[in-house]
């Protein structure tokens, strides 16, 4: 995952966010799709009002924490069903 490459897919709820990065990595020939997922939240320095990141949470923001979490991973879980299932039919 690179610094300056876009995420395949972002899920948000409020400031919290997770991005999932894909690579590819060869097996016995064929690419396989590796996955890698970033969790973070934005905020707005009080002191010197930048947008920054963190990886840290308040006890309150943990729902919104499961949701983006549960999201992606209901993502990739159906997307490696529907690339098996391609991959089956050819």
């Amino acid at each position: 995952m690179s610094e300056n490459s876009k995420p395949m897919k972002e899920f948000r709820a409020g400031t919290v966010v997770v991005a999932i990065w894909a690579e590819s990595t060869p097996v016995n020939g064929r690419a396989v799709p590796q996955y890698s997922i970033r969790v973070q939240k934005r905020y707005r320095d009080d002191k010197d009002g930048q947008w920054k990141t963190t990886t840290y949470f308040r006890p309150d923001e943990l729902p919104k924490l499961g949701l983006v979490v549960s999201r992606a991973y209901e993502f990739l879980t159906l997307r490696e069903t529907e690339e098996a299932s391609a991959v089956a039919a050819s």
